[in-house]
């Protein structure tokens, strides 16, 4: 018997598909495996075998939609930098694999153990599954050179007032050209895209450093804490105490330490 398998990125899963004999290797290394996971695009090898279906599963963020498309009873997330559904085991891309790994450590062998072999990685600490895998002014990606100096003044002066009129100027656009053209070439209007700027720095703070969260909410361009809950809310469905708990513990990612896991797929 095998405790766990684990399949490595396989490059560029849209040009060359798993190779039907991995596949099916993989299939029959789960009926004895304890666990199987897989690093960025090695979900696709998982999934072309079925060992994702009605399962919760991540990938690198660029081929998350394809995989949905591909695979319609898998679960798809890209808000999650690994996921645990159960013995199925996922991560996004790169550096995501060594948080994953950690999380199996920490889950076999305790916080402690984690701990030392994430300094032997040289990594300040391990992340939570629950991290966003990207940054937002990624998904943003204006055209032009207007819209991205006004993102980049956003988001060097987020505790401002960050106004359609003060984006506007620095974009050399009218307030009604501005809101116009920021929309055609992102995708959502700019209040919108300025809260996302603003979630994503409010909870960096939260959790790399010690600052009372007051202080966060000011110094990211909240009213007051209660804003920045209700934002939190609404956009990752989990409160600010609950972010930093979660990074001060270590992170455990999106599964129950002491869950048992559910069977695997013959």
């Amino acid at each position: 018997d095998v405790d766990t398998w684990i399949v490595g990125g396989i490059g560029d899963p849209l040009s060359l598909p798993p190779a039907a004999n991995v596949v099916a290797f993989m299939r029959h290394a789960s009926i004895r495996a304890r666990r199987m996971g897989a690093l960025c695009t090695g979900a696709f090898v998982l999934a072309e075998a079925g060992l994702l279906a009605q399962r919760r599963a991540t990938t690198h963020w660029l081929y998350r939609r394809e995989m949905q498309k591909r695979y319609p009873d898998i679960r798809v997330e890209d808000d999650q930098i690994y996921i645990v559904d159960g013995p199925i085991w996922t991560s996004a891309g790169m550096t995501a694999g060594l948080d994953l790994a950690l999380a199996m450590v920490e889950k076999d062998l305790g916080a402690e153990t984690a701990r030392s072999v994430a300094r032997i990685f040289v990594m300040d600490r391990h992340r939570a599954g629950g991290q966003p895998q990207h940054s937002e002014m990624l998904d943003l990606a204006p055209k032009s050179d207007r819209i991205q100096n006004a993102l980049n003044y956003a988001r060097q002066n987020l505790s401002r007032s960050l106004t359609v009129e003060a984006l506007a100027k620095i974009a050399h656009l009218s307030p009604r050209q501005f809101s116009r053209v920021f929309t055609l070439e992102t995708g959502e209007g700019p209040a919108k895209a300025i809260e996302r700027l603003r979630l994503e720095a409010a909870r960096l703070m939260i959790e790399q450093s010690r600052h009372p969260l007051e202080v966060i909410a000011r110094e990211t361009g909240f009213r007051d804490c209660s804003h920045m809950r209700e934002a939190f809310m609404r956009r990752i469905g989990l409160a600010p105490q609950a972010v930093r708990r979660d990074a001060r513990t270590g992170g455990r990612g999106t599964f129950d330490i002491e869950s048992q896991p559910s069977p695997l797929p013959i």
